[in-house]
């Protein structure tokens, strides 16, 4: 007999541990495969929600957000691609080169993820897409004709998608959600809402979301 579960996958285009989480989780389900079903749903969250179009060096980024020296950031990226290389993720050894404003995709993502919108796991394969532009390519997650082609390739209907972009439609709905999960004490991502009980948080280990997941499964 299988539990049904409901994961609530709560992350930023452009926060390489969401990418990292999102890989772990979805090896773990594969091993709980049999064992519960999933309805997955990607929410929005951004690490930048006053980045300005274009956005900005990366290096200076996170050296004025986090007071970070070249040197640290260079450490950091290699292990973050050390830790998607295990997963089978492929990050940039150069690394990201700037930083963007991510609420278009957040608005096409919440679209996606529309009962009515289809077909079924457009937004989860839309999500992968995003981060691999990203991380993998060096493409730039606010740049219209990337959401684009990407919508394209999941899928989703063009035509529908260029007048969501054209627009500001699902603009509130989107902050609606990100407040939410701010008002609920979320401030750092990727976070996994199971069941709109249980939190894991962080980009943890395959084994980790295993065990959880497979401890929530029994409880319920």
């Amino acid at each position: 007999m299988t539990t049904a579960l409901k994961i609530d996958f709560v992350s930023d285009v452009s926060c390489p541990w969401c990418a990292i989480g999102l890989a772990a989780l979805e090896q773990a389900l594969a091993r709980l495969s049999g064992e519960v079903s999933t309805e997955l749903h990607c929410q929005p969250f951004e690490l930048n929600p006053g980045m300005p179009p274009g956005g900005q060096d990366i290096t200076e980024h996170l050296t004025q957000k986090y007071a970070s020296t070249p040197e640290q950031q260079a450490q950091s990226r290699e292990a973050i691609r050390q830790r998607g290389a295990e997963l089978g993720f492929d990050f940039r050894k150069e690394g990201r080169g700037r930083i963007y404003n991510t609420f278009a995709a957040h608005r096409l993502l919440h679209w996606a993820g529309l009962p009515e919108t289809g077909p079924a796991g457009a937004q989860w394969a839309l999500k992968k897409a995003l981060f691999r532009a990203y991380f993998s390519d060096g493409e730039s997650p606010e740049e219209e004709q990337l959401l684009l082609r990407l919508a394209g390739e999941v899928g989703l209907d063009l035509t529908r998608a260029q007048e969501i972009l054209n627009s500001d439609e699902y603009a509130a709905e989107v902050r609606a959600r990100e407040r939410l999960y701010t008002d609920s004490g979320i401030h750092s991502v990727p976070a996994v809402i199971v069941n709109e009980k249980y939190l894991i948080s962080g980009g943890q280990p395959v084994e980790v979301f295993e065990q959880s997941l497979r401890q929530i499964a029994r409880g319920a």
